[in-house]
């Protein structure tokens, strides 16, 4: 098990740990009814807040953070001497916490997506783990909430019996909620993107030897070109260029000097 605490990657700070340290954190905050913002964060994720100081102080202010993208993991290697054999993919974090959470008997919370999506999906999960407990679900309103419905939103997770929350948002609106609910919440929330369509089944998986090879971002380019190009054609180069200057030493990245956002942003 690997769990080495965070390290600065362009200024956001990205957990050194693998699967079962991840897990092994999320099931004892679960146990102990204790609040744990946790996400996986690929390229895009980074970048987001590498471009906002405001969105990277959220993430920052988040408990874990995963090295979702394999060239998160070799920033990691080469900026830190990481020695991280594998990457904490979003997807199947989702996977190993929802069996851990069977079999400690920890009910689930599913937020996001539309509630065909969701119905479809817990339908999936429980054929996979039949012991798994689904205390809820909840589509999003795909807009900012009201205060009050905002409110009315957390009380029914809190209320709902479960010990874990997934939220399936989207990149970055996800880390937003995890930030904003990180008080307000008694469980672990668990900003996994992409996971929710990737286990319902109504999207495709780049095939394992292209994610391996840090590739995933291509296939997905190749699927959905008029909605990722600028995420991948623009940042990704971004990306390198910036991880090149911050390994040479030529640009500090600031990760504790930042101001806090100055208005909440209230997704669900």
């Amino acid at each position: 098990m690997i769990d080495l605490g965070k390290k600065n990657v362009l200024g956001v700070g990205i957990n050194v740990v693998d699967y079962e340290g991840a897990v092994a954190r999320i099931v004892g905050a679960a146990r102990a009814h204790q609040s744990l913002t946790v996400s996986a964060l690929a390229v895009h994720g980074v970048m987001t807040g590498v471009l906002d100081p405001a969105h990277r102080y959220r993430l920052n202010q988040l408990d874990l953070v995963c090295p979702d993208g394999q060239p998160v993991r070799w920033a990691l290697n080469l900026l830190h001497r990481a020695g991280l054999e594998d990457r904490v993919y979003g997807p199947n974090l989702m996977l190993q916490t929802c069996e851990a959470a069977a079999a400690n008997d920890l009910p689930i919370f599913l937020l996001g997506g539309d509630q065909t999506l969701l119905e479809t999906l817990a339908g999936k999960l429980q054929e996979k783990f039949p012991r798994l407990q689904i205390a809820g679900i909840r589509p999003s309103k795909f807009r900012q909430l009201e205060p009050g419905e905002w409110q009315e939103m957390v009380q029914e997770v809190n209320e709902s019996g479960a010990r874990v929350l997934f939220v399936g948002l989207g990149c970055p609106r996800q880390e937003v909620f995890a930030y904003e609910a990180r008080e307000a919440l008694r469980m672990p929330a668990l900003a996994v993107g992409a996971a929710f369509a990737f286990h319902a089944g109504t999207l495709a998986q780049a095939p394992p030897a292209l994610q391996r090879r840090g590739l995933e971002w291509a296939y997905r380019l190749v699927r959905e070109p008029r909605r990722l190009w600028r995420r991948y054609v623009l940042l990704n180069p971004a990306y390198v260029t910036l991880l090149a200057l911050q390994k040479l030493g030529l640009r500090r990245f600031d990760s504790d000097r930042l101001e806090p956002p100055a208005t909440e942003l209230l997704y669900g």
